[in-house]
């Protein structure tokens, strides 16, 4: 497995260090979106690079005025305090003026990459919201906040730092190897000459780094997956003491996630070490050729003085060019790792002739039909949990789906509200393949209470309108139609308290009655019930199918039920058993026929009278 995984390691760092290219051309269209801001960053370049390559030649020409050597021509018709005095002016200006670009560019990148990165996240959690419950199913959540987080961070830091200082230093570089060879062409090439090794010194650096990086963020992913299922399953790890053997994991993780880091480190530090030592090479480098050049009269002391000068100016940008390297590296690994995510199939996809639905049905007489015609259904390919089922539910008929654990009761459900989409067959809701309706339309139409209802921080209205504009005295009339509106009075601030993360601050019944509210709201056609009142207790499930009984009038519903005592009122109940129905009728009928159905009431039975004789 070690080797496997290193193997396919290797292959998707080669694929990435390949697709560089590409890499950079998908966020192109992040880019056009701000080309105002673009412009007036890339304007800024020029009077940068030009005012500091003139720097050095106006301390030359100072030096070379002091020690009255040659100058430029129009300093020789100055005194030596007129020129002097010339030379600073022009050398404050110089300060000035990179000062002003050098601010207004920082603070205009920033901008530039705050707006991409706030676009790249936006466009990130709305697909990663349209994609289907399977990749959930298989991906681990700290992995996704990773992406979503430190991914995009990585990304934002190329547009905020990164991109345009390229370019600039890229620019103040040209700029300046064409101001020395205007000055002395020989010293001018002997700087040029030691910048090649340089590249390739940090070309084979940043390549290490980047594999380095990589791996560096997927021991990120598994330690940031670990504390959001350590802490989501809080209550598990302190009751069973695995407190002390989780610590154990964790600090596996966290030391080889420490050791991967490491490794960045010291290639980036390779990089700014080399470039140190190379830089103070090519000053002796200077001072060595130009004292010669001095000698035989060559040059002037104020060109040496240049020259020194440039020779530090020109491994600057080397070296912050290294720095905006390594940040690029760890962007386009975080750029490959967001469109990995982005390349995820959205399995569910709307149909662009969708009908308007709705609308449609609003004149009908009878509305929630439900047929599933020959319907099969697998998670994976030929293993399939549902086979070959073809029912018809009618308008306002209340159906129950039963059968041991594994025998598809959950599977109905999610192919109805189509979470996931039939392997074969198709499902009809009132004739129309629900296929050929929207998302938004179909779940508008379908209301489902699960077994585990899930509450967003935030008050109490908004768990029940979830966003959509609804009045205060609609969500009281739902919350009374569902017995739960005088539970919300009696909390401190009525419907405008504030519930904690999942809200923890409710017992399992009271968020329960919020979950039929949610639906409540929303008046659907069809209600689907999975569990819906399988851990409440004796009184709130009493409230529960008061409610129900109002809710369920003119409606069609499907319920999913473990208790068989709860289903008896049904019109019919289907039993399951390996995906497939091996029997149907009512309650009554089912008893009489003595198969599947009326083992597991027997055994229901049993124990509900042994615990009752406890």
């Amino acid at each position: 497995m070690a080797i496997s995984s290193d193997t396919q390691f290797q292959q998707s760092v080669k694929s990435l260090t390949k697709n560089d290219g590409r890499l950079i051309l998908k966020l192109l269209p992040y880019v056009r979106r701000y080309p105002r801001l673009l412009l007036l960053s890339v304007s800024l370049l020029l009077p940068l690079s030009i005012a500091g390559a003139i720097q050095p030649l106006i301390i030359g020409q100072a030096v070379s005025l002091l020690r009255q050597e040659t100058t430029w021509s129009f300093l020789e018709t100055l005194s030596l305090e007129k020129g002097l005095q010339f030379l600073i002016i022009a050398l404050l200006v110089t300060i000035i003026i990179r000062l002003v670009c050098t601010s207004s560019q920082g603070f205009i990148v920033q901008k530039l990459g705050q707006n991409i990165t706030a676009a790249i996240r936006e466009d990130l959690f709305t697909h990663v919201t349209s994609l289907g419950t399977s990749f959930f199913n298989r991906t681990p959540v700290g992995r996704l906040i990773t992406r979503l987080t430190s991914d995009v961070e990585a990304l934002g830091d190329v547009f905020a730092s990164g991109a345009i200082g390229v370019i600039s230093d890229a620019i103040y570089i040209l700029v300046i190897i064409f101001t020395m060879f205007t000055v002395q062409a020989q010293l001018a090439f002997m700087l040029l000459l030691m910048m090649l090794p340089i590249a390739g010194l940090i070309i084979y650096f940043q390549g290490q780094y980047r594999k380095a990086n990589y791996q560096s963020r997927e021991k990120l992913s598994e330690l940031n997956s670990m504390l959001q299922e350590n802490l989501a399953g809080i209550n598990v790890v302190q009751l069973f003491r695995r407190e002390q053997f989780n610590s154990e994991l964790f600090r596996v993780i966290n030391r080889d996630y420490r050791q991967a880091t490491d490794k960045t480190i010291f290639h980036d530090s390779a990089v700014s070490a080399t470039l140190e030592w190379i830089s103070l090479v090519a000053i002796a480098g200077v001072l060595c050729l130009g004292s010669v050049f001095i000698i035989n009269d060559t040059i002037s002391f104020g060109t040496l003085s240049a020259f020194i000068l440039y020779a530090q100016r020109l491994f600057n940008p080397l070296r912050q060019f290294a720095d905006k390297f390594t940040m690029f590296q760890a962007g386009f690994t975080a750029i490959e790792r967001i469109t990995e995510l982005m390349k995820e199939p959205i399995e569910i996809q709307e149909n662009n002739q969708t009908i308007q639905f709705l609308e449609s049905r609003e004149y009908q007489d009878k509305i929630g039909e439900i047929c599933f015609d020959h319907v099969w259904f697998g998670y994976k390919p030929d293993e399939f949990v549902l086979k070959d089922l073809n029912f018809t539910i009618s308008p306002g008929e209340k159906v129950a789906l039963v059968g041991p654990t594994g025998a598809g009761k959950s599977s109905i459900i999610r192919l109805l509200s189509r979470l996931h989409e039939p392997t074969k067959g198709r499902i009809l809701i009132d004739g129309v393949d629900i296929r050929d309706i929207s998302k938004k339309e179909l779940r508008q139409y379908i209301g489902m209470i699960l077994q585990e209802s899930f509450l967003f921080a935030g008050d109490v209205k908004r768990n029940i309108t979830l966003g959509e504009n609804y009045s205060l005295e609609v969500v009281q009339k739902a919350a009374k139609l569902t017995n739960i509106h005088h539970l919300i009075e009696e909390l401190p601030q009525g419907y405008h308290t504030q519930l904690r993360e999942r809200g923890t601050n409710l017992s399992g019944g009271q968020k329960q009655l919020l979950a039929f509210a949610r639906v409540a709201i929303r008046n659907p056609y069809i209600l689907v019930l999975d569990e819906a009142t399988a851990s409440l207790d004796v009184q709130t499930e009493a409230l529960i199918q008061e409610a129900l009984e109002k809710l369920l009038i003119n409606r069609t519903a499907v319920i999913i039920a473990h208790r068989l005592s709860t289903i008896r009122d049904v019109d019919r109940i289907f039993v399951l058993k390996e995906g497939e129905i091996v029997e149907s009728g009512s309650h009554q009928q089912l008893l009489t026929h003595k198969g599947l159905y009326y083992s597991l009431y027997q055994l229901q039975m049993m124990g509900y009278d042994e615990n009752t004789s406890y």
